[in-house]
């Protein structure tokens, strides 16, 4: 059985005026932040938008999906810092998430670089919100062990 997760949205006014707020639903995690087009397009001031919500997604589920793929191997990670930043830009005719960017440290003992990377790599293509975004975004990841 699938696991649905709801977030919802209300947006009052024009698109460059107005404004809105969204909620997790599902989880009660956050209510009511607002977002504004400014908040996707100049400054967040603030608030979220749509861009950054995607980034957390993405960097959760990297997150994890790597953590999984260094267990397999038996060498589960101590810690994993990730970072995900999606570029929403003007693309064909219009506005658009053109990236997700994800930058990974692992602190993973007996891991050598080259290990690191490559699993980074399969984990990029195995989380499902990287699959989600699989051909219409572009991913990359970099990855570093720490020292």
């Amino acid at each position: 059985m699938a696991v649905i997760s709801r977030a919802d949205a209300v947006w009052t006014g024009s698109l460059v005026s107005g404004s809105g707020v969204v909620s997790a639903v599902s989880s009660r995690a956050f209510t009511e932040q607002p977002i504004t087009w400014a908040s996707r397009t100049e400054s967040p001031n603030g608030r979220t938008s749509p861009e950054e919500l995607i980034a957390a997604a993405h960097a959760g589920c990297f997150s994890m999906a790597l953590s999984a793929g260094l267990g397999s191997l038996g060498k589960p990670p101590e810690r994993l810092e990730v970072s995900a930043s999606v570029a929403f830009d003007k693309a064909d005719g219009g506005w658009r998430i053109v990236s997700s960017a994800l930058k990974v440290r692992g602190w993973v003992p007996g891991m050598d670089d080259a290990s690191f990377q490559r699993e980074a790599e399969k984990a990029k293509d195995f989380c499902p919100v990287s699959q989600a975004l699989k051909g219409n975004v572009a991913l990359s990841v970099e990855a570093s062990l720490a020292q």
